[in-house]
This record gives C-alpha cells, structure tokens and sequence, in this order.
C-alpha cells in the first residue's frame, strides 16, 4: 500500500476577513487601504495614555451579516477581550478581539468538489482589529512599521477541523471569497491582504478518531497558496512519520517561489495569550429586532440560486457560473423578469456576453446592455425572425455600441431578418444544388450526413436570411 494511502489528512482552516467599514474598529481613522504609511492614525490607534476605545457599529452588522449567511447563532450578549501578545506593529502591545463569547457560534459552509456536496462545520465568527504591517526591506539596518492597517476590523471565521483534503480547503476558501464580496463586507482581495487564511494541518491513520499534532500554516495569500501549502504539509508529515520521526506543533510559513513551507516558531497555546475582559470597552447586548433587521436586508444567497437555476431547468454548469459573481446573477435574475427562456438566457450570458465582459474586463453590473435588450434579441432568435450566429456576430456588438437601439430595429436597418418564404428560399436552394453536382450525388447514394452542408451553403448565399428549418425542409424535397 502506497504511504499516503494509510493516512488522511485533518484540516481547519481560519480566514481572517478585512471588513470594509469606512473607519477602524475601535477608533475613526480611515479604514480604506492604499494610503501613504502612518497616515490614517491617530492617537487611539497609536496607544496614548488616556485614550479611549469606541466600537464600530458597522462592523458588528457586518460580523452578523455573514454569520446569517453561514447559518450560525447570533450570540446576544458580546464582550471583548484583551489578547495580550506582543505585536510589534500593534502600539498598544495588545491586540483587541473576542474569545469567550464570538458574536457568532456554529454554522456551516456547503461546498462541492467532485466528490459531490459537503457542509463544513464552522466553529465561531469573531470581531477583532487588525495588527499593522513591518517591512523588512525598506532599510537595511531597520524594520520599518506602517500603522495604517493597525486596527482596522477583520472578522475571523474558525472551521471545525472538518476538512481532509487540499482540495476541500481551496474550494471552501473559494466559497467565503465568494460570500464576502456577495454580501458586501469585505473585498476579498487576497493580493492585498484583506482576505488572509491560516491552515491547521494535521494527519492521522485511517480508521483513527484521535487528532495528530497540528502544524499552523500562516498568512497564505492565494487560494492556489492554500492548496499548495496543504499539499506540501500532508506530504510533508507523513514521510516523517513513515520514517519514524516526531512531528512538532509549529508555526510555519508557505515560499510561493518553491511550493514549500519553512518553519517559523514553536506554537504556543491559547493560554500564553493571557485573556481578560477589555476594561475600555462596555460589554453590547443585540437585540432580536437589530439581527432581524440585518437578515432581512441580505440578498438572495449563491447556493439558494443555485437550487433555483436547477429548478428553472438548468444543468450544474450553468447553475453553478451564473452564482460564480452576484452581479452575473443579478443580471440573470434581472432578464427572467422579460423573457422565460431561461436557457437562452444562460448561454447568451456564458458565452457571448461573457467574452464582451472578459475582453473588457468588467462585471455584469458594468456592461452596456440591459436585461430587457437582451430578452428582446432572445426573443427575435425564438421567433425565427435571425438566427442566434446573426444575432450574436452581427446585431449584439451593435447593440453594445449604441445601447438605447432596439435589436428588431438593428436587425431590420442592417437586412438581416431571415426569410421564411418558400419562394425565395427555394430560389437560394436551387443555386446551391445546382453548383455543387458532385455532393448531390453522394447524398442520393446514402450520405445524409451532407445535408447539414447544403443547409450551411444557403446560409451562405442568402448571408444568414434564409429560415434553416424551411431550408432544410425544401432541400429534402430537392435531394429525393
């Protein structure tokens, strides 16, 4: 049996979400990244003697916000806590978040991998403000610190270690990725730091209930850096164990240059932090009305659409790309209100319309159409009045041009309505058969397969106008 066959990997995962509120945490400095360093500070944010603490309203909503997203309890009564380690871009020397008592408990995260659906367990959603950056390359004899991040709101959303695989770990992270941006708390912007996952990684014989000794993966800035580093660890394990080796709780680093982690320290437990109750803070009770406000004000979820585009009659594909941005199901959505064709709708959007928006570079929310356009051209297809190759190559780049022009307008001012009448269409049949001697033989002697190129010849001379169902019916009459 192959080494890695004996084992199974245990994964928790913890994301760390910046929320993008307009101010910090704890204190009204600009929250917005990009700026000059030490320029969104203040003396809150620097730790003065005698300064004082005041919570972010917007960021508890948002806390909430995407705990109702993932199914947890919304704990009422929420306190913070001081978590004393220390942080050398945090002034304070501590960092502020919750321990006890995370404003959000439980939950679940449904993902699919091609072992079909699954529901990872959460454990807490927790508030907490975001340490400040070192730079190490700034200064030859100095590390320099930028405070400009240095108490900005994250939200830390802890798994269950409920994963077993790198594959697992990278479609949930695609899922949060996802739900954040869909619900509007954070960008997800892992290049920039706003979405940061750390990785627990442990392996264990198969069969077995008892967990390994974890390994801590930190600050990996890509989904594909999650992967990696996952698969990297697990190999990574279980040739120590395989060789009789003793596995270490560490902390380690991932080296996207070489796909391989680095040790960077020994891990220290939960009780090295040293917790207690902020005394600056008061504790902040939630009541029913304010968590019932904010559920009703999310919008409709991917995975619930999702269902619904399966109901609609759609494939998994279809389904899955049309929830893959809000925008593109929003656009999606916005259509079904005109046109019932659902999967025209889809396969104008996934393939037409999606090239416009991936050769722009854009979103659905940005594209020079409106719903209402593009179920009037579905419609002019379905009505046999053009054929989707004209409607898609010939009126829709017209249409992305001078937007405000209708597509049965378009169509008629370029010629393009298809002609359904037998007499012209026969007249196009007859010079198609005329030039082509040699095919007409073959398809009397069996070759039936050659009507669909007489049908594309007609295309041809009649320049998309002629009825290929009407073609196709005159043809077989013509080839008897």
């Amino acid at each position: 049996m192959n080494a890695n066959e004996k084992y199974e990997a245990v994964i928790g995962l913890e994301v760390h979400a910046q929320l993008h509120t307009q101010s910090k945490l704890f204190a009204g400095d600009s929250a917005s990244f990009g700026a000059e360093p030490n320029t969104h500070i203040s003396p809150i944010t620097l730790g003065h003697p005698g300064t004082l603490p005041k919570t972010n309203k917007k960021a508890v909503e948002y806390a909430i916000k995407m705990g109702l997203a993932c199914n947890c309890e919304i704990e009422e009564y929420n306190y913070f806590a001081r978590k004393n380690y220390f942080y050398p871009d945090l002034p304070k020397g501590y960092q502020i978040s919750q321990h006890t008592t995370p404003i959000c408990k439980g939950g679940n995260v449904l993902i699919r991998t091609n072992k079909g659906e699954k529901n990872v367990k959460l454990n807490r959603i927790h508030l907490e403000e975001d340490a400040g950056k070192s730079i190490h390359d700034a200064d030859e004899n100095y590390t320099c610190i930028d405070y400009n991040r240095a108490g900005v709101p994250l939200i830390e959303i802890v798994t269950e270690p409920d994963m077993q695989s790198a594959e697992e770990a990278f479609q949930y992270v695609t899922e949060i990725r996802k739900l954040v941006r869909w619900i509007d708390v954070c960008d997800g912007n892992m290049e920039e730091g706003s979405l940061r996952c750390d990785a627990n990684v442990s392996i264990r014989l198969k069969g077995k209930t008892t967990l390994g000794t974890k390994v801590e993966v930190k600050n990996l800035n890509s989904i594909r850096n999650v992967k990696k580093a996952i698969e990297y660890e697990i190999d990574r394990m279980i040739a120590m164990v395989e060789k009789g080796e003793t596995i270490i709780q560490q902390t380690r680093s991932f080296d996207a240059a070489t796909d391989t982690t680095f040790a960077i320290r020994d891990k220290e437990e939960a009780n090295d932090y040293r917790y207690f109750p902020e005394p600056d803070l008061t504790p902040f009770q939630l009541t029913e009305q304010f968590i019932s406000g904010i559920k009703a004000s999310l919008p409709a979820l991917p995975n619930d659409l999702y269902t619904r585009y399966l109901s609609l009659g759609l494939n998994e594909y279809d389904a899955s790309q049309l929830c893959d941005e809000k925008s593109t199901a929003v656009f999606f959505e916005k259509t079904t209100e005109f046109s019932k064709n659902y999967k025209a709708i889809a396969n104008w959007m996934l393939g037409p319309l999606r090239q416009v928006v991936n050769e722009k570079n854009i979103s659905f929310a940005e594209i020079d159409l409106q719903p209402k356009t593009l179920a009037n051209l579905i419609s002019l297809v379905d009505e046999g009045k053009v054929n989707f190759s004209v409607a898609s190559l010939k009126i829709l780049p017209v249409l992305l041009q001078y937007p405000e022009k209708e597509p049965l307008q378009i169509a008629t001012e370029l010629n393009l309505l298809q002609v359904s009448g037998s007499a012209d269409i026969e007249a196009w049949v007859n010079e198609v058969v005329n030039k082509m001697p040699e095919k007409v033989k073959e398809y009397k002697k069996g070759k039936k397969g050659l009507i669909g190129l007489f049908v594309g010849e007609v295309k041809k001379v009649s320049k998309g106008k002629a009825d290929p169902k009407v073609a196709t019916q005159i043809l077989e009459e013509k080839l008897k």
